[in-house]
């Protein structure tokens, strides 16, 4: 796509927008209340809004390569502090998707310089999950299974931050793990059961307010 094509775009956006709403931009620029905050991959076939059928200002979004929430990244960290604490969302998600090319990366034995301390989390999950994953033969089954793993471990790693512990404990706040199936378009919902991982989580990683 040319460059010049995307600000042609963006006035045909902006005509459509005023054409519903001639009070559209007026409302946007008033502020953000969402209800989400949603963390995924920076994988150019995966679009948040899109896949979800929302508006902008309806999701807090924040992507990186293989919906990864590292607790040394100060970019996911201050995401969800800011989420969580400030724009006080309901609902915090991690969505994955199968064909993932971080994923697969890490799946592979090979030296992707800068890229390396990165996969290493994501070859962390499958080593904390090697048992079932090498009892699955097939390869494109246990490649999916493992991005199913890997945002099951994501979410956990979301629990673990401070703020998430604060607001799961004073109003509730959810956090759920999905899927997005490329193939099909479905996003599906890996329904973690979360009441018993939290427990084991609020052992070992709870912080006294």
């Amino acid at each position: 796509m040319k460059i010049k094509q995307i600000f042609e775009n963006n006035k045909e956006w902006i005509q459509e927008k005023l054409k519903k709403d001639s009070d559209y931009f007026s409302n946007l620029s008033k502020g953000q209340d969402p209800d989400i905050l949603y963390i995924g991959c920076s994988d150019s076939r995966v679009t948040a809004e899109e896949l979800m059928g929302v508006a902008p200002g309806d999701v807090f979004v924040h992507r990186n390569i293989a919906n990864m929430v590292p607790n040394t990244d100060l970019s996911a960290m201050s995401v969800i502090d800011y989420a969580v604490a400030h724009l006080k969302v309901k609902h915090v998600v991690v969505c994955g998707h199968y064909y993932c090319g971080g994923v697969k990366a890490a799946m592979q034995s090979q030296d992707l310089g800068i890229l390396n301390p990165w996969l290493r989390n994501i070859r962390d999950v499958y080593r904390i999950h090697q048992a079932e994953l090498d009892a699955i033969k097939d390869e494109e089954a246990r490649y999916k299974r493992l991005v199913e793993l890997n945002v099951q471990e994501q979410c956990i790693n979301v629990i673990k931050t401070a703020e998430v512990q604060k607001a799961v404990l004073d109003r509730g706040i959810a956090v759920h793990g999905w899927v997005f199936d490329i193939h099909s378009g479905k996003l599906i919902d890996l329904k973690i059961d979360f009441s018993e991982i939290l427990k084991d989580v609020m052992k070992i990683y709870h912080l006294d307010s």
